[in-house]
């Protein structure tokens, strides 16, 4: 009877020690466009697992596409309803302002999982009615995170300006002439103006609000904005440095490219501020012992290639975007408009060094050890840089030295620190 009575008492035990773990633990729910897939999604699934590993419990909400499998998240989206968003983007102008059945669906969600902490990142995408969430945000009460990830936030339309030089919505985006050439399309109406006030009003005075930006150039943005009120801290994005590091693969042989020297460009989408033509023309003004080899290309801009450069479609295997930066002997950053590449970091941990236009936040990850800038859109410049760094590379040991304080481990411990901070329990 004794074994028994021991067995029900400590799993009683055992029963109360979970519990009283379960009410210590934060509870975070993360919401974006898309969840595991970019960037923005590979680190949403990050911070995902270090707050699992650190003993919080984490949930993931995103409206399109798929999430990875082995993580607690739900799709608050729908196929159609992004259909009509779409619709509603291009032919009224309103972009953040549809979906309005799926934006209380996910609230519908929130209420039930009843989280700590809510941390926003992309809410742009065709996936949200934005005034209705933060409508609901100021009445709830409850701590909110917002990472930045673009200036969409901030701006009657686009989700950057760099590329234009545009200024505009220091002033509230009147008379914008880039909505039909920036994303989100805005194809027969023009509501910046409008949408700016919109924004303004739904964005504004939510109790207990941080926002958090990659790079100290946003943060400058930011503080210029209408989000000026609420607390702006940078915590720069994070890679897995144990994934992304020098690789030996055979890729040089397999590619014939032994005895090249290999300038590699690297983008999801190669749009037109990713600077695909500033790596064309380097492609033909550089000797033939060089070779410009491109990852991310479209069919379409895959069939249009010049004979002289190597180009592949987007991959979605980490290991093999390492190798490729590994081969490479130096990574070619041609954006003219950016925050804080991620693309830039993966680069240096493999020990490649790179060379960027000083745009956005792009050079902030680069040292003179590690990197190479040069002025925004100058050719010239940055064939020169590309010559200096065939006669005198940099070391790889430096880059990868560089890559190594931006360790996700270390990075997204600060986002739980920041948790416990806004939730009031500091650790």
């Amino acid at each position: 009877m004794v074994g028994p009575l021991l067995c029900f008492f400590k799993s009683a035990l055992d029963r109360q020690q979970e519990s009283a773990v379960y009410f210590m633990s934060l509870k975070v729910l993360q919401i974006s466009t898309v969840c595991g897939s970019g960037s923005v999604g590979r680190i949403m699934v990050d911070i995902y697992h270090m707050l699992e590993e650190n003993g919080d419990i984490g949930l993931l909400a995103y409206g399109r596409q798929k999430a990875p499998e082995g993580i607690r998240a739900f799709r608050f989206g729908s196929d159609g309803d992004m259909a009509l968003h779409v619709l509603a983007t291009f032919f009224r102008g309103e972009h953040g302002f549809a979906s309005a059945g799926q934006t209380r669906r996910l609230i519908r969600r929130i209420e039930e999982w009843n989280p700590d902490v809510i941390h926003l990142h992309n809410i742009h995408g065709f996936v949200l009615q934005v005034e209705l969430l933060f409508a609901w945000l100021k009445e709830a009460g409850k701590p909110v995170v917002w990472t930045l990830h673009d200036c969409w936030p901030f701006t009657g339309h686009c989700a950057f300006y760099d590329y234009t030089g545009c200024a505009g919505w220091k002033a509230g985006c009147a008379g914008c002439r880039e909505y039909k050439k920036t994303y989100p399309y805005a194809l027969f109406r023009n509501r910046t103006e409008a949408n700016f006030r919109r924004k303004q009003a739904a964005f504004t005075g939510v109790p207990n609000l941080t926002v958090v930006v990659p790079s100290n150039w946003l943060k400058a943005e930011a503080e210029q904005s209408f989000l000026k009120d609420y607390p702006v801290r940078v915590i720069p994005n994070g890679i897995d440095t144990g994934t992304f590091s020098p690789v030996s693969s055979g890729l040089r042989l397999k590619l014939g490219l032994s005895e090249k020297f290999v300038i590699l460009g690297v983008a999801n989408v190669w749009e037109r501020r990713k600077g695909l033509g500033y790596l064309l023309d380097l492609s033909k003004w550089l000797v033939d012992s060089c070779q410009v080899v491109l990852i991310g290309l479209s069919k379409k801009q895959l069939r249009r290639l010049p004979k002289q450069v190597l180009g592949l479609e987007r991959t979605s295997s980490v290991s093999e975007l390492a190798a490729y930066y590994s081969m490479a002997d130096v990574f070619v950053n041609a954006t003219l408009e950016d925050n804080f590449p991620t693309t830039n970091l993966e680069a240096l941990a493999c020990g490649t060094p790179v060379i960027t236009f000083d745009t956005g936040g792009s050079p902030e990850s680069l040292t003179d050890a590690c990197g190479r800038v040069v002025p925004k859109g100058d050719k010239e410049a940055l064939f020169r840089a590309v010559l200096q760094e065939m006669e005198k590379p940099k070391s790889k040991e430096a880059c990868r030295m560089r890559a190594e304080q931006y360790k996700k481990e270390d990075r997204f411990l600060e986002y739980r620190n920041l948790y416990h901070r806004l939730a009031d329990r500091g650790e």
